[in-house]
């Protein structure tokens, strides 16, 4: 991989250029810092309702066809996607089109028309994309799972919205918002893989005519464990559904996006339930076969994070699937992890981060979320050597610092009414 560039454009833009001489494509990623958490009540699933829309026309190409009959006719994969914290639109392409993408990036979100007729039919198809997600639960519980971490704040909202909020979203409002939030800069461009001699200038050419906006610094509700602790006092969020699987989602809070801690995070999340030989997966399911999933998660915002544990468990077997959880997680925190078991995380995560980088996809979202999200830009190099610097020690003093169940939430789906039915059915004494 050929060195790294950052630099500014003089509408405050952030640029990353990622070269690559091993790949013909490049992949150009547009970030803004603006997700749900962002949102006004009246606005809630707007951020989502705005990503809908940039693929609706502009004024230089008016149609959701002509932008998508442009990019198909290279072959080119593009989309959109929004968090809690940012939402992010790419194009990933050939590289002798890169001209192309930077055009068609900058005339979606800088020219978008946000026709009237076009922001009513996006209506439905944003309430069936939310109904889809009703509708599986494996996604949906870990909706659950956040809003009851991260009560009293909209870091526990959900991402889309409720269909009522959708139905009711007002264009004007939302253009406003968009406003505020879509500015040059507030903005981090990264393109990663075959960057031409004229690229830059091409960045310029299109990126660096929008005008400053003099929008304010983005900003929202700070989230507090304190307050969230006293708003959610139950342990467990049900929700009721007929399904043959018990859908849960256990975690516990855990750590933000700087926080050093997050490499020995890494691996405990590898030992634990982040592979098919982890702990959770062989002592759970090939073991006891208690289960098709399991698996364990990391999640990191700028003011707080959570470290999960996901399974679809059978409702027949559910007192043994959850005591043989517990007791792998509390084996880990009493007795600790080995030696082995460090290195072999070590060399699982050296193995993915190879295969993770012949993406430039996947280099552009690295360089990217760290640049608008995080305090300083690794690179994947500096990145693995803080995971090698970790000792098993490390690795112990967070299990011991995460995994307490005096902190711990869950979110279920399944054939139980309330919090209380399902606890008796689980038999969790230790949950109570």
């Amino acid at each position: 991989m050929n060195a790294l560039e950052q630099y500014k454009l003089s509408n405050g833009t952030r640029i990353i250029i990622s070269p690559s001489s091993d790949t013909k494509a490049v992949t150009c990623l547009a970030y803004f810092a603006v997700g749900s958490r962002f949102e006004p009540a009246e606005l809630w699933g707007g951020s989502h309702f705005l990503e809908h829309m940039m693929f609706k026309g502009t004024e230089k190409r008016p149609t959701t066809e002509d932008l998508s009959k442009q990019l198909d006719a290279v072959g080119a994969d593009y989309n959109a996607f929004t968090s809690k914290d940012h939402t992010a639109y790419y194009i990933k392409i050939d590289g002798r089109h890169t001209e192309l993408a930077l055009d068609m990036l900058s005339d979606m979100l800088y020219k978008s028309k946000f026709d009237s007729a076009e922001f009513e039919r996006e209506r439905g198809v944003i309430v069936e994309e939310l109904n889809m997600y009703e509708d599986n639960p494996s996604m949906k519980v870990e909706e659950l799972f956040e809003e009851q971490l991260f009560a009293a704040n909209t870091l526990g909202l959900r991402i889309g919205g409720l269909t009522d909020n959708i139905k009711t979203m007002n264009l004007e409002k939302l253009v406003a918002y968009k406003k505020r939030f879509y500015a040059p800069e507030h903005l981090v461009l990264v393109l990663a893989g075959k960057i031409g001699k004229n690229t830059r200038d091409l960045i310029k050419k299109y990126f660096g005519a929008e005008k400053m906006h003099g929008a304010k610094r983005l900003s929202y509700k700070k989230f507090s464990w304190g307050t969230a602790r006293k708003t959610a006092t139950e342990p467990v969020k049900i929700l009721f559904k007929q399904t043959d699987q018990v859908h849960m989602v256990l975690g516990f809070p855990a750590f933000d996006y700087d926080d050093e801690r997050n490499a020995a995070q890494l691996l405990l999340h590898v030992i634990l339930g982040g592979s098919m030989s982890s702990r959770l997966f062989i002592g759970v399911r090939e073991r006891k076969g208690l289960c098709y999933v399991i698996r364990t998660g990391v999640t990191n915002y700028g003011d707080a994070g959570a470290f999960t544990v996901t399974s679809g468990l059978d409702k027949a077997r559910l007192t043994e699937a959850m005591a043989t959880i517990y007791e792998e997680l509390q084996r880990l925190v009493k007795d600790g992890v080995t030696d082995e078991e460090v290195q072999m995380a070590k060399d699982h995560l050296s193995g993915k981060m190879v295969l993770q980088f012949e993406d430039s996809a996947r280099v552009a979202d690295f360089y990217g979320q760290q640049k608008l999200l995080m305090k300083r830009v690794e690179t994947p190099e500096q990145k693995f050597k803080r995971i090698m610097n970790q000792t098993p020690a490390d690795v112990n003093r967070v299990a011991r610092s995460i995994i307490n169940f005096k902190n711990a939430k869950l979110g279920v789906i399944g054939p139980y009414k309330n919090a209380k039915e399902f606890l008796d059915a689980a038999k969790l004494p230790w949950f109570v």
